[in-house]
C-alpha cells in the first residue's frame, strides 16, 4: 500500500476530505466544523508564515491529514522548531503505515526548514497513538499543560 500513497501540501477542495477524518471518535467524537467555518480557517491559516496542512491522498481519496506549523525562535540560537497537530488517518486505512509515511513527510519538510525538533501532543487516553509516535522515534519528554477556554 505505501507505493500508492501521496503526501502534498492540502487546497481548499481537500476540506471536505479533511473534516470526514475529524469526526472518528477520539478526536472530534462525530462532529464537524461547517464547510464554511472549515474555509475560512484555511484561508487564515495560509496568511501564516510557515503553517500548512497536509493530506495523505490514496488513489484520489484522503486518507490522512495533518497540520505542521514551523516556528522562528529566538532562544536556540534561533533556530526554528516545528509543531505537529490534527494528526488523523482514516480508520480503514489505520494499521497500514499511511501514519508512518505522513510523519516522515512531515520530518523532511522539517529538515529541509532546518528545525531543530518537531513536537507534538495526543491525548494521554490515546495509548495506540503513544505507541506508534514512540515507534516513530519521539520521546516523552517533560509535561504538557492546558487551560480550556483561555
Amino acid at each position: 500500500m505505501n507505493d500508492y500513497v501521496i503526501c502534498r501540501t492540502a487546497v481548499k477542495n481537500d476540506l471536505p476530505g479533511v473534516l470526514a477524518l475529524y469526526v472518528q471518535p477520539g478526536l472530534d467524537d462525530g462532529e464537524s466544523l461547517a464547510l464554511f467555518e472549515a474555509e475560512r480557517l484555511f484561508e487564515r491559516m495560509g496568511q501564516y508564515p510557515d503553517y500548512q496542512l497536509h493530506v495523505a491522498v490514496r488513489e484520489g481519496k484522503i486518507i490522512g491529514t495533518f497540520a505542521l506549523l514551523i516556528m522562528d525562535n529566538l532562544g536556540h540560537m534561533g533556530a526554528k522548531s516545528a509543531v505537529i497537530e490534527d494528526v488523523a488517518v482514516d480508520p480503514d486505512h489505520q494499521g497500514r503505515g499511511v501514519g508512518k509515511i505522513m510523519m516522515t513527510y512531515a520530518f523532511r519538510i522539517c529538515k529541509e526548514k532546518g528545525c531543530y525538533k518537531a513536537a507534538l501532543s495526543a491525548n494521554m487516553k490515546r495509548k495506540k497513538a503513544h505507541a506508534f509516535y514512540e515507534s516513530l522515534g519521539f520521546e516523552r519528554h517533560g509535561y504538557s499543560f492546558r487551560i480550556e477556554g483561555a
